[in-house]
């Protein structure tokens, strides 16, 4: 079995399954659109917005009538050259822990082949990258925890406040502002913005 590729981009998936399958084949940082969460939630394309003014991003949604609404909502937001467009073939069939194939009969992202995802992904990858950045943000949800970030009764205002200091929108969850933390600031700098030594 080949090594995993090493992606210094994140990657934005339409769901769980998805980010799943790319996990077979990747190591890297992958967001979900929940869906068509993300119609409902400003504050994930406001992540992703800000993450794009630090680091090109990879879209890769299904190539079936709801992957190509959510890909234009998300590429009508984001600067061109800041998006990397990924397309998946149009393949008929249905997903293994579905029952019934979807609405228009092809297999998502979660049903591809991993020697196409590789594939698809292997000319972005970049081991020293994901390294570097891997190091420099030991960032973690215990820390959110120790900062007030997360467990508390003010933890969502005090969320709140954190993001409005570097640009992000409010209402994010721990899991949301724990992952543009990681891509957008040096655990230093994460520490100096609460207020607390190393």
């Amino acid at each position: 079995m080949r090594e995993k590729l090493q992606i210094p981009y994140p990657v934005i998936v339409e769901g769980k399954y998805d980010r799943q399958r790319l996990e077979c084949v990747m190591v890297g940082k992958i967001l979900t659109t929940d869906g068509f969460g993300i119609f409902k939630k400003a504050e994930l394309l406001g992540l992703f917005k800000k993450l794009s003014e630090k680091t090109p991003l990879i879209l890769l949604t299904d190539s079936d009538g709801a992957g190509k609404l959510i890909r234009s909502y998300i590429t009508s937001a984001i600067p061109k050259d800041k998006l990397i467009q990924l397309y998946i073939p149009r393949i008929e069939g249905k997903e293994k822990r579905k029952s019934e194939p979807s609405a228009e009969g092809t297999l998502g992202v979660e049903g591809m082949e991993q020697a196409l995802l590789y594939e698809l992904l292997s000319r972005f990858a970049d081991p020293e990258a994901v390294l570097q950045k891997r190091e420099e943000t030991p960032l973690s949800k215990t820390d959110l925890y120790l900062d007030g970030l997360t467990g508390k009764e003010d933890s969502r205002a005090r969320r709140d406040e954190l993001a409005k200091k570097i640009g992000l929108p409010p209402g994010m969850t721990p899991d949301a502002l724990l992952s543009a933390l990681r891509i957008l600031l040096t655990y230093e700098e994460y520490l100096a913005l609460v207020g607390r030594n190393a």
